[in-house]
């Protein structure tokens, strides 16, 4: 049984021996690597501001940010812009088709009784007309929250793609606390920025995953000194443990509508998936193989799941139909296939992919069967797909050094979100919070 395991789950393992170095509290940063051929040149201007004093963020360049970071926009920079135009009637249509822009965004800021309001315009300059006049308002502590906001309308307004600049990730990041091991589960905006800590451990943390509302995370704690599977809602801080059995706690992920959580236990001596109901607190025994079933993620329809199992003698991924019990093997090409993450249209499997001894993250169309690997990294893992499917995080080494990295699913944007000191690892893309 170990040395099944061991087999199976080498980045599991990886994961928990990883965790005995430590850094410092990491700060994530973002490193554009790669984008398309040909992004779209886009300016936003600089907002304006009527209220008094300096505001605690520039919200155009947070939306300028989030838009260069998708890798299909190059906004233009500020020193460049021969004009600050504040709304669509200022805007010089041959002005900016001589710096080549095809948009541009002119916004203005004004102060509310509880926050603030921002008021922009799109315009299609090539189109010579105005897109839309939209306005976002928000506390006086959601400056960041405003600008995301704006850039996923925008983005949305060209490309036909729902935005998800506004969502958010939770991640395990590694420490040292007077000398000893200390582990942190972490949330972010999806930028790095904004960290804070939701709780911190003396003993490894790890498979964070969120609720399809966005309220809580469920995660696998050694906290007890052995795995146990916890729940937390990220706004209370209140938290339940979900699992005390002996042997293997792991993989816990939520059913479409939250109702409940697929997990893996080894309570009855080999590792199975099992559904737990948290409305009644029923564990039902899904597989029943001698090998080793692991991993488990919920297809979007709520009717299947999709795992990893070595039932063919080698991990690959399995997708059983809850209705009849019937499992089919999804994949075949590659010696290692494991961690399935299913895309919000259920049509394409991200998954870690071994080629020649090397670990990357690879996706696979399940109606062609055609896989296409998306990194060329190395122990690459933990793939997290974002809720409009266009992109997806993932965990990776730079050196000896453990940070987080994003791909499109088309493998044309890449960049990375190293941090200042210390690793990060096992990221998780929330939903959307509406």
């Amino acid at each position: 049984m170990i040395k099944k395991l061991a087999t199976l789950l080498p980045v599991l393992v990886a994961v928990v021996a990883a965790s005995l170095s430590m850094g410092a509290r990491a700060q994530l940063v973002v490193d554009i690597t790669s984008g398309i051929d040909d992004p779209t040149p886009i300016a936003v201007s600089p907002f304006s501001w009527s209220g008094t004093g300096v505001l605690p963020e520039d919200v155009s360049d947070i939306v300028a940010a989030d838009l260069r970071r998708s890798g299909l926009f190059a906004p233009v920079p500020k020193e460049d812009m021969l004009s600050f135009p504040k709304s669509a009637d200022e805007v010089s249509f041959r002005d900016w088709r001589v710096l080549g822009t095809e948009y541009v965004v002119a916004g203005r800021i004004e102060p509310q009784a509880a926050g603030y309001l921002l008021t922009f315009d799109l315009v299609n300059i090539f189109g010579q007309q105005k897109m839309f006049t939209k306005q976002v308002s928000g506390g006086s502590r959601q400056l960041r929250d405003i600008a995301h906001r704006a850039a996923d309308e925008i983005f949305e307004a060209i490309t036909g793609i729902r935005g998800a600049f506004s969502t958010q990730m939770v991640y395990v990041q590694q420490d040292t606390r007077g000398g000893q091991p200390s582990y942190a589960l972490m949330q972010s905006d999806i930028d790095g920025a904004r960290t804070r800590e939701i709780r911190r451990f003396s003993a490894p943390v790890m498979s964070p995953m969120w609720s399809p509302d966005g309220q809580e995370v469920a995660y696998v704690s050694f906290e007890t000194g052995r795995p146990a599977i916890f729940r937390e809602n990220l706004r209370t801080g209140a938290r339940q443990q979900l699992t005390n059995f002996k042997g293997l706690n792991s993989s816990p992920t939520w059913s479409p509508d939250g109702t409940k959580l697929a997990m893996v236990l080894s309570k009855d001596g080999n590792p199975e998936i099992y559904v737990l109901d948290l409305n009644s607190g029923k564990f039902t025994r899904m597989t029943r193989h001698f090998s080793i079933d692991t991993e488990p993620n919920w297809m979007p329809d709520g009717k299947s799941l999709v795992f990893t199992s070595d039932r063919g003698g080698k991990p690959q991924i399995y997708q059983l139909t809850l209705a009849t019990g019937q499992v089919d093997r999804l994949t075949f090409d590659g010696d290692y296939n494991a961690r399935p993450r299913v895309s919000p249209d259920g049509k394409t499997l991200v998954m870690v992919h071994r080629n020649r001894g090397v670990f990357t993250i690879a996706t696979m169309d399940i109606n062609t069967g055609r896989m296409r690997v998306l990194t060329e990294t190395r122990l690459d893992e933990s793939p997290s797909i974002a809720p409009n499917g266009a992109m997806l995080m993932y965990a990776t080494k730079r050196g000896d050094k453990g940070i987080l990295a994003a791909v499109s699913l088309d493998a044309g944007v890449k960049y990375s979100l190293p941090s200042q000191s210390g690793d990060v690892r096992e990221p998780a893309w929330s939903p959307y919070f509406d």
